[in-house]
């Protein structure tokens, strides 16, 4: 009995979890109350509670859930082997768009991270967490392109701090783009071809460390 009773909780968790993402994606997360995800779900608002302390605890175990682009991208990075840093880094970005564009529960939560939340308030927890892990990427990112410099890939005055916050740029707007229109372009097919565009862009005109420039010294007036 008590094998049962676990089970249908889970169930019952799981069916609050999908209304969450449903809900959250059709109203956005401030405009949503548990009581309207309690009716999505087909539950009282007594089950979400059971499982649920309040909406920043929902929302969170709903990001959680999924399995995020750049979830997989780090996870990859760890082990991946970096004789080829540039074919390494290709490999991981072009992973983690088309893992965006083949599972609708990634785009989904997504959509309700980037266009359909507000981080303050009860949510504002959730703001920290999303800023460590988009750090993990830069540094992930960052760190190849070092590489891809010391391996001779890259000219040796590439600046990969900048480098990688052009990635960062380049993956972060076309992946919320996308998600806004999905019809727009097959993402899965052109994900290669376009990470190739990106990283031979890098290559061809690379960004260069800032010189420094020493201010320029006016002489001064003869004496009279």
């Amino acid at each position: 009995m008590a094998r049962k009773t676990k089970e249908a909780a889970a169930v019952t968790r799981a069916q609050v979890l999908d209304a969450a993402e449903r809900v959250f994606c059709e109203r956005g997360v401030t405009g949503t109350s548990l009581a309207e995800i309690a009716a999505a779900a087909g539950v009282t608002r007594g089950a979400v509670y059971w499982h649920f302390k309040d909406k920043a605890d929902l929302y969170a175990a709903m990001c959680e859930r999924a399995t995020l682009p750049l979830d997989t991208m780090l996870a990859a990075a760890g082990t991946a082997t970096r004789d080829d840093p540039l074919a390494v880094l290709r490999g991981l970005v072009v992973s983690a768009l088309t893992h965006l564009a083949t599972d609708t529960r990634a785009q989904t939560v997504f959509e309700v991270m980037f266009h359909k939340t507000e981080l303050c308030g009860e949510l504002g927890d959730i703001a920290g967490r999303r800023e460590r892990e988009r750090c993990d990427f830069a540094s992930t990112v960052e760190q190849l392109l070092r590489e891809a410099v010391t391996a001779g890939q890259l000219p040796s005055g590439t600046d990969p701090a900048l480098a990688s916050y052009v990635f960062q740029a380049f993956m972060g707007g076309l992946m919320r783009e996308w998600v806004r229109d999905r019809g727009a372009l097959d993402l899965a097919a052109l994900a290669p071809s376009i990470v190739d565009i990106i990283i031979a862009g890098l290559i061809a005109h690379p960004p260069r460390r800032a010189e420094r420039v020493r201010p320029h010294l006016r002489p001064h007036a003869a004496a009279p």
